[in-house]
């Protein structure tokens, strides 16, 4: 998916958040700056600790930034969870006895959708993921990636703008992992989402993303913003490619861990 130039959909400019408690006080995130377009799937990189699950939690409503302007779409963030964003986390967290069409229909749900309108969306939603024969199924019929992959159609059934995937594929095997990475591309394609994705993995983030933000140990600063041209659509031996090893090493430099 190519993005065009266009005014920005996320906006992040000189956030900071601290974390305070009786006996300390934690810097968290310091003076993170950036934008993110429409249609972008962002990747954040960096050491544990370095502030990545904050951006996201602020992002979504479920932080307060301490400092600094957060919008999302023109609009200042509100400090409440948003519902036109949808969140993937590295466990599915899927409810074991419920069926996996009811599993994905829980926030249409909460947020009182129409029944019989969500039970579509619900079953368009699950042949995307790949799940199509599966909606009746039970969560542990399943195996992790195919949880993942219900988790990630839950995500997306009340139509989010925006979709906020923290490590979703960090619980996963090697094989596994790399066949979700290809399935991630092909649902972004497909529904046309923003997407930020939070990983540890440098070789992971080069292949999913439209652009990798690279941060520092924490608290969170900002070491980089690299848009990455590789071609698409991305397969798996581009990760031998000069140019795929070439943003890798530059990731692995800004971190410091040449």
């Amino acid at each position: 998916m190519s993005v065009a130039a266009t005014e920005p959909f996320i906006h992040l400019a000189g956030v900071r958040k601290e974390y305070r408690d009786r006996e300390r006080r934690f810097l968290a995130v310091s003076d993170a700056t950036f934008d993110v377009a429409p249609g972008e799937l962002i990747a954040l990189v960096g050491p544990s600790g370095c502030g990545k699950t904050t951006l996201l939690k602020i992002l979504a409503g479920l932080h307060r930034a301490d400092e600094g302007d957060v919008r999302i779409g023109n609009a200042a963030v509100p400090f409440d969870p948003a519902r036109d964003i949808g969140m993937v986390f590295q466990s599915p967290l899927l409810l074991k006895w419920r069926r996996i069409i009811d599993n994905v229909l829980l926030p249409a749900e909460i947020l009182g959708l129409p029944r019989d309108a969500g039970r579509r969306r619900a079953l368009e939603l699950l042949e995307l993921v790949g799940l199509a024969g599966f909606e009746n199924a039970y969560p542990y019929e399943l195996s992790g990636g195919m949880q993942q992959r219900a988790a990630i159609a839950r995500a997306l059934i009340h139509d989010p703008k925006l979709v906020l995937m923290d490590e979703p594929f960090g619980a996963l095997d090697a094989l596994t992992r790399e066949k979700m990475n290809l399935e991630l591309l092909r649902i972004w394609e497909q529904s046309g989402k923003t997407i930020v994705f939070v990983t540890h993995g440098i070789a992971e983030a080069v292949f999913v993303a439209t652009r990798v933000i690279v941060l520092t140990a924490g608290p969170a600063r900002m070491a980089g913003n690299i848009p990455i041209d590789l071609p698409r659509p991305r397969t798996l031996d581009m990760r031998t490619h000069e140019t795929f090893g070439a943003y890798t090493r530059e990731i692995y430099h800004l971190l410091g861990m040449e």
